[in-house]
């Protein structure tokens, strides 16, 4: 078992390339999409057509077999075929029994993968519970020493997300987001969400910018699989723990359907509310008291839909008739619910002041719906 103990060694897959041509006389190339694609050394082999074969074949498509490939070893693991072994020139009767020694050195350099990943990746689940919990230190400087470790860039801040799986495949979460975006960090927590923070690229100068368009092209990877809240962007790293907590709040509004825009908070209103929330809840849900609890109260009390109706009317830019046909109903009864909105909360849709109050009014409730409802 040469080939084993080379991988063992840390000698690489190419050394068990090397060994398996040597043994069975003729070039030999491993192709592991998670790995990489090698071949056995001093041959001037283009792996590209190889790794695209492969890869077309796990993923079920038709593909020719490339013209050098003379054997073919599939490599299995758990039930799921995650590559192939490939001899590129003739060889005697006894090459698939060598080759399959090949696959066993494939499969435990897989395992030791694993096993490197998973210790990382309670490393970095331990990092990010720490931060979410206060535990890393008021210093940004700390914060920024330790992510660097797992090769995360936080000195210019970062987006953070907060994702709640659909299914069981949770795990499958972290894998992702690594997956779109490697230098970002991702932990699966006790609570089952999976937190992550996903600093801009490398050489961007708008570090806001860059972090948003790379946190939303992951969260539009992890929709797929459930609900996704995003923060805005935090550029002081002392203050992410903020922003996994803004993520969390965002995501508590996305899964009760009154998330702002895509799941994150773009909007500047949005932004100043979250941000409200978690350091001064108290604010935000007096502010809601203040404006439009009166109006869910009586709605929920002669079953009306005043709140709805008001929504409606600042979505439609504050147009009767557009509301009107919005919602199905005659322009006058949205007048009336209008004047009852103004008896209700004592603030007159009408005049500008008493509007921007409501339209905040409506945002905060929206916002704090998880603790009502909680």
């Amino acid at each position: 078992m040469d080939m084993v103990a080379a991988v063992v060694a840390g000698e690489g897959l190419g050394r068990v390339c090397a060994l398996a041509a040597e043994a069975v006389g003729a070039p030999v190339a491993v192709v592991v999409p998670r790995l990489g694609a090698y071949v056995s050394g001093g041959l001037d082999v283009d792996v590209t057509p190889l790794r695209a074969y492969v890869e077309a074949r796990l993923r079920g498509r038709p593909a020719p077999v490339p013209g050098s490939v003379q054997l073919e070893i599939p490599i299995e693991s758990g039930g799921d075929t995650v590559g192939a072994a490939l001899v590129l020139g003739a060889v005697g009767a006894e090459a698939p029994e060598l080759m399959h020694a090949v696959s066993v050195a494939v499969l435990t350099e897989l395992a030791m993968v694993d096993a490197r990943l998973e210790v990382e990746e309670n490393l970095r689940g331990s990092f990010l519970e720490q931060l979410r919990t206060g535990g890393v230190g008021a210093s940004g400087d700390d914060v920024v020493r330790r992510a660097a470790r797992f090769g995360c860039d936080l000195s210019r801040g970062a987006v953070a997300l907060c994702a709640e799986p659909a299914g069981e495949r949770v795990r499958h979460l972290v894998a992702l987001v690594s997956d779109e975006v490697p230098e970002a960090l991702a932990q699966l927590a006790e609570d089952g969400r999976v937190y992550g923070l996903v600093p801009p690229a490398e050489g961007d100068a708008d570090a806001a910018a860059s972090a948003t368009v790379l946190a939303r092209r992951v969260a539009s990877r992890l929709r797929a699989h459930g609900s996704v809240g995003l923060s805005s962007f935090f550029a002081e790293p002392a203050a992410l723990n903020r922003a996994l907590e803004e993520a969390a709040l965002v995501l508590d509004v996305v899964r009760l359907g009154g998330a702002p825009g895509a799941g994150d908070v773009g909007d500047g209103t949005y932004r100043l509310l979250f941000r409200v929330l978690a350091s001064h809840p108290e604010e935000v849900r007096s502010f809601y008291e203040d404006t439009i609890a009166p109006l869910a109260r009586y709605d929920e009390q002669y079953g009306s839909d005043l709140v709805a109706t008001l929504a409606a009317w600042f979505e439609h830019d504050c147009s009767t008739v557009a509301t009107a046909a919005a919602i199905f109903v005659h322009r006058h009864t949205v007048a009336y619910r209008l004047d009852r909105v103004k008896e209700l909360s004592g603030l007159d849709p009408l005049r500008s002041e008493d509007r921007e109050r409501l339209g905040l009014g409506l945002k905060a409730g929206r916002v704090i719906a998880p603790s009502r409802d909680g």
